[in-house]
């Protein structure tokens, strides 16, 4: 008898929708939710950027594919961005434009890791890099960190203590997501020659690395450049998520590994995406300087009637409300917020670690909706 057709195991046991639980009840609420879960802007592109005010008469093929690096005018842009931002090494070749952030870092996983092999995640981290680990087969392993590490000491040795033979690769959030940590030179330094001395490739997650409000945002690659591959978005740099379209940046090597994967998934980023971004690359400054002032006066006014420390960058506020917890633990604790018209993203989504806590996006909504649905967390959680 033929075996009956099934899925892979480690599909099945990979998370699905991070809100699910509480998705239903949202829908529900009289007038909908402030929507604090999602990790995205209220703000509309700049003028010039938005997707109306691109022609094709202007932008011959913006219809069409484009070559699976990328759009050259856009690979050249990048080019001198990293060197000029970023203080990186950089020519066309180091470049593979990607479906968002997210398809860098499958690129990226695609070809650096084999199944069974072992990846180190800093926690608390982006809900969806665990499962984009697994979807490569290869195993997740959380390093608690963020609310953990005091030191460039500390650093290295939580990371060493989750470390074995299998291990492959690094991943670090800086500015990070969701805990708004922006990690330190030192720190970055220290980690970067620990995985070198273990010979180990880093994944260096630098999407919110415009929206710095406490330090510097370094980029890792400066002390690693020959084992770091480097994911930026123009998502959250530009205000463009629904554009799909961000980078990945390493060694030439690296790259042309990464671009088989990418060429195999997703074949290349949208066209008109990319003409976007270059529009940004050439003319957003003011945009995210708009922006990234808005983000810290709503970020530090949240924190403020939150009664916890401002973020050092990214978007979000991580909360542990586990003196509020009922028998029903964080889903009930989400569920009474959704009735309060309040949306906010599980903490356990963002790691095991993290059952009691709950991330709050402050930029998905205008400054005023945020910090009257804070207002109404804040009650809730006194």
């Amino acid at each position: 008898m033929p075996r009956p057709p099934r899925f892979a195991p480690t599909t099945e046991a990979m998370p699905g929708a991070v809100f699910s639980p509480i998705a239903g009840r949202m829908r529900e609420v009289p007038g909908g939710v402030c929507p604090l879960h999602i990790g995205d802007t209220w703000m509309e592109p700049f003028t010039g950027g938005r997707m109306q005010d691109l022609r094709e008469a202007d932008h011959p093929g913006l219809h069409r594919y484009c070559e699976t690096r990328g759009v050259p005018a856009l690979v050249d842009a990048v080019v001198e961005k990293v060197r000029a931002r970023n203080g990186l090494r950089c020519e066309p070749e180091n470049v593979l434009v990607t479906a968002g952030a997210t398809g860098a870092l499958c690129a990226a996983l695609g070809a650096i890791t084999s199944p069974g092999d072992e990846v180190l995640i800093l926690a608390p981290f982006w809900p969806l890099i665990r499962g984009i680990v697994a979807a490569f087969r290869a195993d997740p392993v959380e390093v608690p960190f963020y609310d953990r590490v005091a030191s460039a000491d500390d650093a290295v040795a939580a990371v060493a203590e989750r470390t074995t033979p299998r291990t492959t690769a690094l991943y670090v959030s800086s500015p990070n997501n969701p805990t708004g940590r922006v990690l330190p030179e030192a720190w970055l330094a220290a980690l970067a020659g620990w995985a070198e001395r273990e010979g180990l490739w880093l994944l260096s997650d630098e999407v919110y690395e415009d929206y710095v409000y406490r330090g510097a945002h370094v980029s890792t690659a400066r002390f690693l450049p020959e084992r770091t591959l480097s994911v930026f978005s123009f998502s959250k740099a530009y205000g463009m998520a629904g554009n799909r379209t961000g980078y990945l940046v390493g060694p030439e090597a690296a790259i042309t590994q990464a671009q088989k994967i990418s060429t195999h998934t997703f074949y290349a980023a949208p066209t008109s995406g990319q003409v976007a971004g270059l529009r940004a690359l050439r003319g957003g400054a003011d945009w995210m300087q708009r922006a990234r002032e808005c983000y810290e006066a709503v970020g530090r006014g949240a924190a403020e009637r939150l009664g916890v420390a401002p973020p050092e960058g990214s978007t979000f506020l991580f909360l542990d409300v586990v003196k509020k917890l009922d028998a029903r633990g964080i889903w009930g604790f989400l569920e009474d917020c959704v009735s309060d018209g309040i949306a906010l993203a599980p903490g356990p989504s963002c790691g095991r670690d993290y059952e009691s806590w709950v991330r709050l996006c402050y930029t998905s909504a205008p400054p005023e909706q945020v910090l009257a649905a804070v207002d109404r967390v804040a009650a809730r959680i006194r």
